[in-house]
C-alpha cells in the first residue's frame, strides 16, 4: 500500500505472453500516467552505471558488449537457464529498480498525478506490490503464451519455455492479485475487458478521493 494520500497505485503484472502490454496501453489511453518497470530495468543497467558494475562482478566480463554495454542477449541466456542464477541477476537488480520506482511514485504525486499504473512483470517477486493499493493480474493458456513470446521475442520454442519456467505459477497471480484478466480470445476482448476495468477504478477513485482535476 502505496503512503502518499490521494495517490492510486495500480498494479499490472502477469505471465510473460499474456497481453499484459495490450492492458498498459489501455490504461495510458484513458489517463493513468505509467510507471515502466522493464524500462527502468534498462535504464539502471546503463554503462557506467553501479548496478552495471555489480552485475558485471558477479557474472565477469562475459555479459558485457565490446562498447562495454550489457550484452543482454547473453544475459538471459544465462539465467533463464539456471533458476540460482536468476536469483543472483534479481538480487543485484531490485534494489535499484525499487529506487527509481519510488522516484518516480513521488514525482507523479509532486506533479499532481493521481492515477498511477505500476507495470511490472515481476512485481511480486521484486516486493514492488507493497506499493500498490490493488493488482492486476493477466494470464493466458501456455500454448498461447508460448507462441506469442516466439514471434514476439523471435527466440526458439525452448528458450522461449524457459523464460516461462522462470515465472510464478498461474495459481500464485491469482491467489494474490484483485483483478485477474484472461487473454485466451484475443486482442478486441481483452482490450474491452480493459477499458471497462480502467473506467471502474476511475470511478473508484472519484468515489474515494473526489472528482480528478
Amino acid at each position: 500500500m502505496n503512503s502518499l494520500d490521494g495517490v492510486m497505485v495500480i498494479g499490472l503484472t502477469g505471465q510473460t505472453g499474456a497481453g499484459k502490454s495490450t492492458v498498459s496501453r489501455i490504461f495510458v489511453q484513458n489517463g493513468f500516467r505509467l510507471i515502466d518497470a522493464d524500462a527502468i530495468s534498462r535504464l539502471v543497467v546503463t554503462r557506467g552505471s553501479h548496478c552495471l558494475a555489480d552485475l558485471r562482478e558477479c557474472f565477469s566480463d562475459v555479459i558485457l558488449t565490446a562498447d562495454g554495454d550489457l550484452d543482454r542477449k547473453m544475459m538471459a541466456s544465462i539465467v533463464f537457464s539456471d533458476q540460482h542464477k536468476l536469483e543472483m541477476l534479481n538480487t543485484i537488480m531490485y534494489p535499484y529498480i525499487m529506487g527509481e520506482i519510488l522516484r518516480m511514485i513521488h514525482r507523479f504525486s509532486q506533479q499532481n498525478h493521481k492515477l498511477i499504473l505500476l507495470d511490472a512483470p515481476t512485481l511480486f517477486e521484486s516486493r514492488a506490490d507493497d506499493f500498490c493499493d490493488l493488482i492486476i493480474s493477466v494470464v493466458a493458456h501456455a500454448d498461447l503464451r508460448l507462441r506469442r513470446i516466439m514471434e514476439r521475442d523471435q527466440i526458439s520454442e525452448t528458450a522461449a519455455r524457459n523464460r516461462m519456467a522462470s515465472q510464478l505459477p498461474e495459481s500464485y497471480f491469482r491467489e494474490h492479485s484483485d483483478t485477474v484478466l484472461e487473454n485466451n480470445s484475443g486482442y478486441e476482448e481483452l482490450a474491452a475487458a480493459a477499458e471497462e476495468l480502467s473506467a471502474k477504478l476511475i470511478r473508484y477513485y472519484e468515489t474515494k478521493y473526489g472528482a480528478l482535476v
